[in-house]
């Protein structure tokens, strides 16, 4: 059986593509059952890992607004 990555990814985009190739290798149909259970326990780890990375990533959109910082609001013209 082999064993699913429990290295943490170098950045989000390594993160998503590893879960890219999790989710091919699921949907193929040949995985064993436990490695079907491991590549399912760790996208589930690389989707907490990006939801993180992009929640963290959302905070740090502002905009200064003279002495005040506000969440960024694109315009709805554009």
């Amino acid at each position: 059986m082999a064993k699913v990555s429990a290295v943490a990814p170098k950045n989000f985009e390594a993160a998503m593509a590893e879960l890219d190739l999790l989710v091919e290798k699921m949907e193929s149909g040949q995985l064993p059952l436990e490695e079907s259970l491991s590549a399912y326990q760790r996208g589930a780890e690389l989707i907490k890992y990006c939801e993180k990375i992009l929640s963290d990533a959302q905070q740090r959109i502002q905009v200064l607004d003279g002495n005040t910082l506000k969440d960024f609001q694109p315009d709805a013209d554009a």
